[in-house]
């Protein structure tokens, strides 16, 4: 169970990291809520900037 929990972690990083790449590439801004729950629009180039797993 914990093998197969790994595997699907791990395609839903590689799938964020290229969602965000072709997002970055198309000058996109991405969705996402905070620690306060505020939705926010912020550039998928800024994302990608500030969070190593993604480079």
């Amino acid at each position: 169970m914990r093998e197969l929990s790994e595997k699907i972690n791990r395609g839903l990083e590689i799938a964020e990291k290229r969602m965000l790449q072709e997002k970055a590439l198309k000058g996109q801004d991405v969705i996402v809520c905070d620690a306060e729950n505020n939705i926010r629009r912020i550039p998928a180039k800024r994302v990608i900037a500030n969070n190593p797993i993604f480079q």
